[in-house]
């Protein structure tokens, strides 16, 4: 697995020796950063919500996000990101790594939202927790700000949730995006 495009493009990530891990593809991440680059900027701050391997996340700040927040709740997964951040040499002012369940992270207090949420649960994952907390608290997302998740194409996503309404789906294979805003 590699970076795409920015400042670390072409550079290599490690993956994990075995296929727990359901990496987001090499076409998917670069058609996303091509629809959310109009979004991106050095004060931008990005989610990476079940992050594994940080791959999207270390994509955003290669594409000149000021600031990622990588969550996952394998410890293995946040040493392997640890590891990723170390190896392209990313400032530690440019991330956090945090070892929590989306639903348990995304139910805490944050003092700042975020311009960019990605969220990659397990396909068997019940999505809805997590997102009735972005659609319900609108702190988590800042102005202008959108959701992204990434599910299998035959788990549908609802139009509206809470405060949150899906404005784009863009399907690749068996995998699709369905992406949110403030509505």
């Amino acid at each position: 697995m590699r970076v795409i495009g920015g400042i670390y493009g072409g550079r290599l990530l490690k993956t994990p020796p075995d296929n727990k891990i359901r990496p987001t593809s090499d076409r998917l991440r670069e058609t996303l950063f091509n629809i959310i680059a109009p979004l991106i900027d050095d004060e931008t701050r990005f989610l990476d919500l079940c992050a594994g391997t940080g791959a999207v996340g270390i994509e955003a700040i290669s594409r000149g996000v000021g600031f990622v927040t990588f969550v996952d709740r394998s410890k293995r997964s946040c040493a392997l990101i640890e590891e990723n951040l170390d190896k392209l040499a990313i400032p530690e002012s440019q991330t956090e790594v945090v070892g929590f369940s989306a639903e348990n992270f995304a139910g805490r207090e944050h003092p700042v939202g975020w311009d960019i949420v990605y969220f990659d649960p397990p396909y068997d994952s019940d999505y809805m927790p997590v997102m009735l907390e972005f659609g319900g608290r609108p702190e988590l997302l800042r102005e202008g700000g959108v959701v992204i998740v990434e599910h299998h194409s035959k788990t549908p996503m609802r139009e509206t949730i809470g405060n949150l309404r899906r404005w784009r789906l863009l399907k690749q294979g068996e995998t699709t995006l369905s992406f949110y805003e403030n509505a």
